[in-house]
């Protein structure tokens, strides 16, 4: 028997009396970058609640940040569009950046509680500080080299800092909490995020976990195994689920194969057993308009409509009855603590998150994740299924997992920090203590080199950029935001700001861009077309989230180029001084008709704009 039902109702009894919300994700902007307006969020709202099938159940929303696309941080239009429909809101706020862009986050939700006053109080059901931040500093994020996060004292310090700022207003009653991975939240180092927490939010995607065996079959097992591990770490907190879904279309993810009958299969098998169990927010409602990015997660194509792409009704006892007879035991159920985040990159600015590679999509601006998952917003993907030669992880009763870790020293833009790392991973099962090693993908090609640069790759140290932004010539005055996503095309540039530390005075550092082909990839992506390269130049000054074609920072020096982009290729831009202690910030503009959106991630394989040091 799954232990679901039982673990569900502990984790809800605090709350046992209120609502139970189930809405779905969404964005910031669509998958072309344009930011969404008011209208558009009531007409999302509006689809969300009349769906067939559904008898109108859908009537919540999950936000990934509470500052409007195109503006420094003002509120976003989501608020009038929710307050309009009646939609219930988990506001989010975007966590790891500067104290600058956090900040911004903070005056967009005191702006917000001034400007709707008393009608937030039945509109906002919680707030969640951040989206998958532990994971991407865990042992096994660090491991992965994956996006930039934060560790638990700063998550806890934010969640603070949102709970001071809500002190004394209508807002004051609201659940704060976070929103991670369950790898994240069986690390005990991590247990302070949870005690800080009002509830804590649990993203769980079967498809992404391509180290286990991950069929349709099996996701069924996947999801309620991280979510009983979640409640079993949880302190009796309540825990929601604020992503979870199966893609209809993309790529296939070892033995996780993306098409609308798989997603309906999961949708009944999942979805149904938790509607009106927990508050649940699924990935997702649309994240195909204008673009299809792959994979694609919405319930509807890229047009809007009432008529969902396969059915979405649940049987009258799916919930009750499904818990005491599921199609997968427990006991032939795959576990494994190297799952990472697996959600979409973008997620966190696209339309929908499409699942940051975990943000995700976080990306995105932050995520898909997008955000985080595909990574890529633009255009059609095109890509082929990847073929994962990770061979599956041990099979076990997973009862719940601990991490055997170290610390090591890990810079971070101009701070330099004691993390933890680990190379192996204890999970506990009722035949004893197995030990699994970390999967590791075979090498990619050797990097290309330079005399007197440093490598092309990140193999040693290596500095990511803190923001990116991107700037379009058609829109000269519009500020399109933060961005997970490299995006160059013959109207679009993006501009990069590196946050590098005085401890790099005195060494030699190399401006790398690295473009695997897409097989290398585990957790981003990228779309590709047109003929042509890179042209990448030093500005006099770094960019924010207010910069737009008109005001971005003059060039300073052209750097390099890259004449002849080519997927495979790793490409040294410059060479020398590390610029040790200043922010510096570069621009990407493409040459020819090239037209490449990338998720910038390093994650095995990397990809995308470093400073490599050495």
């Amino acid at each position: 028997m799954r232990t679901f039902g039982i673990l569900a109702f502990a984790a809800s009894l605090a709350t046992a009396l209120a609502q139970v919300y189930q809405g779905f994700n969404y964005g910031s902007v669509f998958t072309n970058n344009a930011p969404i307006t008011e209208g558009e969020y009531e007409r999302l709202f509006n689809t969300a609640k009349q769906l067939t099938g559904t008898s109108g159940a859908f009537t919540s929303a999950r936000l990934f940040t509470t500052i409007q696309a195109g503006t420094p941080n003002s509120p976003t239009e989501a608020i009038a569009a929710a307050d309009a429909t009646q939609t219930k809101l988990l506001l989010g706020l975007f966590l790891s950046a500067t104290d600058e862009q956090f900040n911004n986050e903070l005056t967009a939700l005191r702006s917000a509680i001034t400007q709707y006053g008393q009608r937030l109080v039945n509109l906002v059901i919680g707030i969640s500080v951040g989206s998958e931040d532990l994971y991407r500093i865990s042992p096994t994020g660090i491991l992965n080299k994956s996006n930039p996060g934060e560790g638990p004292d700063a998550v806890v310090r934010r969640i603070n800092a949102v709970k001071q700022a809500l002190a004394g207003t209508v807002l004051s009653g609201t659940p704060v909490g976070h929103v991670d991975t369950w790898t994240a939240y069986v690390n005990s180092s991590n247990a302070a995020v949870i005690a800080a927490s009002d509830f804590v939010g649990v993203d769980a995607y079967p498809y992404f976990q391509n180290t286990q065996a991950n069929s349709i079959e099996n996701g069924e097992s996947l999801f309620f195994d991280a979510y009983d591990a979640t409640v079993a770490v949880a302190q009796g907190k309540p825990v929601w689920i604020t992503e979870t879904g199966w893609p209809v279309s993309g790529p296939t993810e070892n033995q996780a194969v993306p098409s609308t009958q798989n997603a309906q299969t999961y949708w009944d098998r999942v979805g149904c057993r938790v509607f009106g169990q927990v508050n649940t927010f699924w990935y997702t409602l649309q994240d195909a308009f204008p673009n299809t990015p792959s994979p694609s997660f919405g319930v509807v194509g890229s047009t809007l409509s009432n008529t969902p792409l396969y059915d979405l009704s649940c049987p009258q006892d799916s919930s009750s009855s499904s818990s005491a007879g599921s199609s997968t035991s427990s006991s032939e159920a795959v576990s494994s603590a190297t799952g990472a985040s697996n959600t979409p990159p973008d997620r966190e600015t696209s339309a929908t998150p499409a699942p940051e590679g975990s943000g995700s999509n976080g990306g995105s601006s932050g995520s898909t994740p997008a955000p985080e998952g595909s990574g890529s917003n633009g255009g059609s993907s095109g890509s082929t299924p990847v073929e994962n030669t990770v061979p599956p992880t041990v099979k076990t009763v997973m009862t719940y997992v601990t991490v055997t870790t170290c610390p090591v020293t890990v810079t971070s833009g101009s701070e330099t920090k004691t993390l933890m790392t680990t190379s192996t991973v204890s999970v506990t099962s009722t035949h004893g203590n197995t030990l699994l090693t970390v999967a590791t993908p075979p090498s990619a090609p050797s990097p290309s080199s330079t005399p007197g640069a440093c490598p092309a790759s990140l193999a040693g140290d290596f500095e990511f950029p803190h923001l990116i932004v991107p700037v379009d010539k058609n829109q000269p005055d519009a500020a399109l935001g933060t961005s997970f996503n490299g995006l160059v095309t013959p109207t679009v540039s993006s501009l990069f700001n590196f946050d590098l530390p005085a401890s790099l005075e005195g060494r030699t550092c190399s401006l790398v861009f690295l473009f695997p082909t897409r097989d290398w990839l585990q957790t981003s992506n990228y779309t590709l077309s047109g003929a042509g390269g890179l042209n990448i130049e030093r500005l006099e000054g770094p960019a924010d989230s207010a910069t737009t074609f008109n005001n971005q920072p003059k060039v300073n020096v052209t750097v390099g180029t890259v004449p002849d982009l080519q997927a495979g290729n790793n490409y040294v831009v410059r060479s020398g001084e590390c610029y040790a202690g200043e922010r510096i910030g570069y621009k990407i503009s493409a040459t020819g008709s090239l037209d490449l959106d990338y998720f910038q991630d390093y994650n095995p394989e990397p990809i995308g704009l470093y400073v490599s040091v050495c």
